[in-house]
């Protein structure tokens, strides 16, 4: 059959649209896209190369190249230009293509003479499903256009190797997980809590039926119409008298709205449908292309913008299909599943209804894990895969406190979450009969349990929990959930908000902590090799002394008539120090010459979270108000071992002797300078961590809101005068931990963990 060759993306566009009506079979279907791409870009080759099931990347079909080569020649991701293509989701136009370094030679396919090459990614969900090539003996750069046409063809594509009948030539015989049988998954908890419930899909994938358009002026109106439903879907939202919309989750969704006025989205939407695409296609298409990026992005910070991006995308889908509201006709409680979520999405639901959520993206620090820990919404992430293994109506127990996820569970494990669910209510019930009562322990020593903070809505735990004050409030959170720079008045109303809610009960600053994993977008930030150990926190502002000015500036004019505490994160030097404590000084004479009130007494603080820091304490103690040992990043820093790394995370223990040693060191200087010490981090949070840390002299522990009554509950049953000896017998032992024997001698005397 001889088919016309295109002359223009629209005119290839419809001859595609004839091939996806055909009834020929696969491999048919594949060899006349080529046939037709390389008509139509005057290519002398056009290649498509399928993902198999395997993770290889095969030639299924090609014009120009040896056609006894189609199934025989197979590539890994990351190998060869295709692979490299198919790894990075992003075009390779190249005019000398031998000369790439990644260039991998496959005799059997006869490419020798082809020297110009131009590769797209087939793209379904933001993940690589194949690669489409085209290739020119010339050395040729492909213009804008043929990459634009190429990534249209693509989209094409990646609906077509979707169907059925492409299944036994990608090598796959379907989903992951076997219908009705079990099946356990690990994630990540991201908003703490444990609860069962019947599985609904958040967003059953929107099946384009019409990729192509007639019309592209109608299909133009018809996406700005939706478009500005969308928008008014959003600006409907916020405007609702919920008490979910104060601080930081009402700031969560500003920054949503501002996505969906993003003019740049927009323009990408827009641009799609002129090449020929429909409005739903052109949806779909920067919605993929937006995932691609969010899936490969290292940087955190950016990938849940993306996250916030892709969202829209959805939203968009809907309202261009007529499905914009939120579908739960289940009975009873529902568990969401989704491949991620945004923020304006939880609002959606019925909260009453709503149990947990599974995603396959995200992080605690997310914008839907902000919100969901406002709702009080427990919430796993890293569940890869997981809305092709969970199907609608299943039963799900989700555990956010192991960070487990059980589909389809039998029986005895129901009745065992259910046991657990009991348990926990129970202590829940014992805890909150603590919280008027002090931590103090059976011999009579006070320990003070201060909470771990950051946000506005994590305020109210200080009466719930009955906390001695907040030991940390990350005031970096404020600007990461902010799309631009608070000003002063808004920082000033934060912390002002955050002191008046605390009372009488002392509040610690943390002065900024960014960079690192931390980035803020309207900050320009270099790429590190290390950026735990580059450049952050107090090295960053003290670069930048007018950043941590105007922060000061902020919390002394919050605290004008009452006690300001603040504290510096990660010093490693005494001099650091003292340059940050000018600045506060600086600050003071400010306030004072323009005649402004000043806090009834600034105390300022020092966190110890590099060990370098340890051989200094005689030269920092004197001059700091108190100290503060942030064990997260010390356990890194201690045993070299990289937290975000799986494969040594879990390698080192806080019980062992190394750890114990240190913080006694730092205890028994700090004591002798009469300046108090305060544990705060995950460490101090775990009962069995927290007994171990008293036995060392501390006296003082920020804590999750979640922790407080364990650790209370701790407290209260030990006897000082026994852990202490206890503990220092262990300090000189070669033992990797002590954790076994501490949980031991904790059975023994009764103590309650």
């Amino acid at each position: 059959m001889t088919i016309a060759s295109p002359k223009s993306p629209r005119a290839l566009l419809k001859a595609l649209r004839e091939v996806l009506a055909q009834k020929a079979g696969a491999q048919a279907r594949l060899d006349r896209v080529a046939q037709l791409v390389g008509g139509s870009m005057a290519a002398e080759v056009c290649s498509i190369y399928v993902l198999r099931a395997d993770e290889l990347l095969e030639l299924a079909a090609t014009v120009g190249l040896n056609p006894n080569a189609v199934h025989n020649t197979r590539l890994r991701l990351r190998e060869g230009l295709v692979g490299t293509v198919a790894d990075a989701a992003r075009p390779l136009n190249l005019t000398d293509a031998p000369a790439h370094p990644n260039f991998a030679y496959r005799p059997e396919t006869g490419e020798d003479p082809f020297k110009s090459f131009l590769g797209v990614a087939i793209l379904r969900g933001g993940r690589p499903r194949g690669v489409l090539v085209v290739q020119n003996q010339i050395e040729r750069h492909y213009a804008e256009e043929d990459v634009e046409a190429l990534e249209t063809v693509a989209m094409v594509l990646a609906e077509m190797l979707a169907a059925t009948e492409f299944l036994e030539m990608r090598g796959a015989q379907g989903t992951a997980a076997e219908p009705g049988l079990p099946l356990t998954l690990k994630g990540t908890a991201l908003a703490p809590g444990i609860a069962t419930g019947t599985a609904l899909l958040h967003e059953p994938r929107v099946r384009i039926t019409k990729l192509i358009a007639d019309d592209a002026e109608s299909e133009l109106a018809r996406l700005e119409d939706a478009v500005a439903a969308l928008r008014q879907s959003i600006d409907q939202t916020l405007r609702r008298d919920d008490p979910l919309f104060l601080g930081t989750p009402l700031e969560v969704m500003e920054t949503y709205r501002m996505f969906a006025h993003d003019k740049g989205w927009l323009a990408r939407l827009q641009e799609a449908v002129r090449s020929g695409l429909t409005a739903e296609a052109a949806g779909e298409r920067v919605q993929n292309e937006t995932r691609a990026k969010m899936m490969r992005h290292r940087d955190r910070y950016a990938r849940e913008r993306y996250a916030d991006l892709d969202d829209l995308a959805n939203r968009l889908l809907r309202h261009l299909t007529g499905r914009a509201g939120a579908e739960a006709d289940i009975d009873g409680e529902i568990v969401l599943v989704a491949h991620h979520m945004g923020p304006a999405d939880l609002l959606d639901y019925d909260h009453t209804k709503l149990a947990g959520v599974l995603v396959e993206e995200g992080t605690a620090s997310s914008h839907v894990a902000i919100v969901a820990r406002a709702l009080n919404i427990p919430m796993l992430g890293g569940l890869r895969d997981i809305a092709d293994q969970v199907a609608p109506g299943d039963q799900v127990v989700v555990d956010a406190e192991l960070g487990e996820l059980h589909v389809r569970p039998q029986a005895q494990l129901i009745t065992a979450f259910r046991q657990k669910l009991a348990l926990s209510e129970e202590r829940r019930a014992r805890f909150e009969a603590l919280r008027d009562v002090p931590a103090e322990t059976a011999d009579g020593v006070h320990v003070d349990l201060l909470l771990n903070a950051g946000l506005l809505f994590d305020l109210p735990h200080l009466g719930e929990t009955g906390a001695d004050g907040i030991g940390l409030f990350r005031t970096e959170l404020q600007f990461m959930v902010s799309r631009t720079f608070p000003r002063l008045t808004a920082q000033t109303e934060l912390y002002a908000e955050v002191l008046n809610a605390a009372g009488e009960k002392p509040v610690t600053f943390r002065t900024l902590d960014l960079g690192g994993d931390k980035i803020l977008p309207y900050f320009d930030a270099a790429k590190e090799e290390n950026p735990a150990m580059g450049w952050r926190a107090l090295r960053f502002v003290l670069d930048r002394p007018g950043l941590l000015r105007y922060q000061l500036r902020a919390m002394l004019a919050s605290a004008a008539g009452r006690e300001l505490r603040l504290m510096f994160p990660m010093v490693s030097e005494v001099d650091e120090f003292i340059r940050a404590r000018s600045l506060v000084d600086r600050e003071i004479e400010w306030r004072q010459r323009h005649g402004y009130d000043l806090p009834s007494s600034i105390r300022v603080g020092c966190m110890l979270e590099v060990p370098s820091l340890a051989w200094q304490l005689d030269a920092l103690l004197p001059i700091t108000d108190f100290l503060s040992v942030g064990t997260n990043d010390l356990l890194q820093f201690l045993f070299a071992a990289d937290r975000s790394n799986a494969r040594v995370t879990d390698r080192y223990d806080f019980l062992s002797p190394a750890v114990l040693s240190f913080i006694r060191h730092v205890a028994a200087r700090a004591e002798r300078n009469g300046v108090p010490v305060t544990i705060c981090g995950e460490a101090a949070g775990k009962p069995l961590e927290a007994l171990a840390l008293i036995g060392l002299g501390i006296r003082s522990l920020s804590v999750p809101a979640a922790a407080i009554g364990p650790v209370k509950l701790m407290v209260r049953s030990l006897q000082v005068g026994e852990v202490e000896p206890f503990i220092g017998s262990f300090l000189e032992r070669p033992d990797r931990s002590m954790r076994s024997e501490l949980k031991a001698f904790a059975e023994e005397n009764g103590i309650m963990l």
